[in-house]
C-alpha cells in the first residue's frame, strides 16, 4: 500500500463566490446586497450567489423562484460568461508566475503543484499567501486556498477558512484531520452516498478508517478503494495542466414543455448550430452523437449512436440526431434537449486547455 509522500505540496486555490462577487466589482450599486447571478423565471436556475445572499440560504443550482422565497430582497443579475473567462484568465496567469503544474477545474479553481516552484520558495503556505494577495491586488477579487501534501486534503482544506483565507494541513496534521472530519465534508462523498454510510454507522473520518478494505468495496464497489485510501491520507492523482476534451456539448432548456417532435426539431436545429460553431473553435470532431432528453418530471435520457467517422458538420449531426429523436415515443413533454458529440479526435493527438521535508 502507498503511503502519504510528506514532500509533495499541492495549493488549491478557489474564489470567493466568483460569478457574484465579478457583478459586484463591477457594478457598485451590487456591493453589500443579496445577488443571485442567474435567472428568476419559473426555469431560472441560481449559477452563483453573494455572500450577503448565502445567508438566506441562497446556493447554487437552486431555483430562482425558491431563491426569491428564501430572500425577497434577492437581485437577479444575468451572468456574463465572456467577463468570467476574462477575469480567469487573468488569475490563470498570475498562477503560471508560479508554476506550470496548474489544474484548472472550473473558471473559478484550480490546483497548483508548487514541489518545485518558479519562486523557488521552500513553503507552499507563503506562496498561497502571496498569490491571493496578488488576485486582490492586481484583480480586485478574493480568494481562498487550501493547502496540503494531496489534492483531495487540499480542496477540503480551502473551503475552511472562507471567505478570504486559507488552512495548511501539515503532513503529519494530515490523519488527525481526517479523523475528525464529517464524514459529509469529504470531497466526492455526495449526499446519496453520506445517507449510505450513515446507515452504515459511519459519520467520520475515523469510523471510516475502522473499515475494512473488504466492507467498503462490498458496499461500495470501486469506489470503496478510493475512500480506504484517501481517509490514510494517500491520494496520489497528479496535478495535470492539461486534459484531454471528451466530449462537447450544447443544450436548452425551454421556457414552455415541448410535446411535438416536429418542435423538438426546430429547437435541436439551434442546438446543433451551436455545437457545431464550438466544435470548428476548437477543430474537434467525434463518432458519438449523444441525444440528452430531459422530461417535465425531470427524469432524464439519453440516446446515442456511434458513426464509423469522425464529423464536426451540423447537417450530419442533425440527421443522426433526428434519427435518435424518433427512436421510440416520447413518454412525456420536454423542459430540455441537448446535443453531445464524444468519442473525439482529440483522445489521441490533441489536448485543449480547459469548464489547476521543508516547512509548509
Amino acid at each position: 500500500m502507498s503511503e502519504i509522500n510528506p514532500n509533495r505540496k499541492i495549493i488549491h486555490i478557489d474564489m470567493d463566490a466568483f460569478f457574484a462577487s465579478v457583478e459586484q466589482m463591477d457594478n457598485p450599486a451590487l456591493r453589500g446586497k443579496p445577488i443571485a447571478v442567474g435567472g428568476a423565471e419559473n426555469r431560472g436556475v441560481v449559477a452563483a450567489a453573494s455572500y450577503e445572499a448565502r445567508k438566506f440560504g441562497v446556493r447554487s443550482a437552486l431555483s430562482g423562484v425558491l431563491a426569491k422565497k428564501y430572500c425577497p430582497d434577492l437581485i437577479f443579475v444575468r451572468p456574463r460568461f465572456e467577463r468570467y473567462k476574462e477575469i480567469s484568465g487573468k488569475i490563470r496567469k498570475i498562477f503560471n508566475e508560479y508554476t506550470d503544474l496548474v489544474e484548472p477545474l472550473s473558471l473559478d479553481e484550480a490546483y497548483l503543484d508548487v514541489t518545485i516552484n518558479k519562486k523557488g520558495n521552500p513553503s507552499a503556505t507563503l506562496l498561497a499567501q502571496e498569490i491571493r494577495l496578488r488576485i486582490i491586488n492586481e484583480v480586485g477579487l478574493t480568494a481562498s486556498a487550501g493547502i496540503s501534501v494531496n489534492k483531495f486534503v487540499a480542496k477540503i482544506a480551502s473551503d475552511y477558512n472562507k471567505p478570504n483565507g486559507q488552512k495548511t494541513v501539515n503532513p503529519e496534521e494530515v490523519i488527525p484531520f481526517l479523523e475528525v472530519l464529517p464524514i459529509r465534508k469529504f470531497y466526492g462523498v455526495g449526499k446519496v452516498t453520506t445517507e449510505k454510510m450513515y446507515q452504515l454507522g459511519i459519520f467520520t473520518g475515523l469510523e471510516l478508517k475502522s473499515k475494512s478494505l473488504e466492507f467498503l468495496e462490498k458496499h461500495f464497489g470501486k469506489s470503496g478503494n478510493f475512500y480506504y485510501n484517501v481517509v490514510r491520507g494517500i491520494h496520489n492523482s497528479e496535478v495535470k495542466s492539461d486534459r484531454i476534451t471528451k466530449s462537447v456539448a450544447a443544450e436548452h432548456t425551454f421556457d414552455i414543455n415541448l410535446s411535438s417532435e416536429i418542435f423538438m426539431m426546430e429547437q435541436l436545429e439551434n442546438i446543433a448550430t451551436a455545437l457545431e460553431k464550438r466544435l470548428k473553435k476548437y477543430q474537434i470532431a467525434g463518432k458519438t452523437i449523444t441525444l440528452k432528453i430531459k422530461y417535465s418530471d425531470f427524469t432524464q435520457q439519453t440516446r446515442s449512436k456511434t458513426l464509423p467517422y469522425f464529423i464536426s458538420d451540423k447537417g450530419l449531426i442533425l440527421e443522426t440526431v433526428k434519427e435518435l429523436l424518433y427512436q421510440e415515443r416520447m413518454k412525456d413533454s420536454v423542459r430540455l434537449l441537448g446535443i453531445s458529440l464524444s468519442n473525439l479526435n482529440t483522445e489521441e493527438k490533441k489536448t485543449v486547455v480547459v469548464q489547476l521535508k521543508f516547512a509548509f
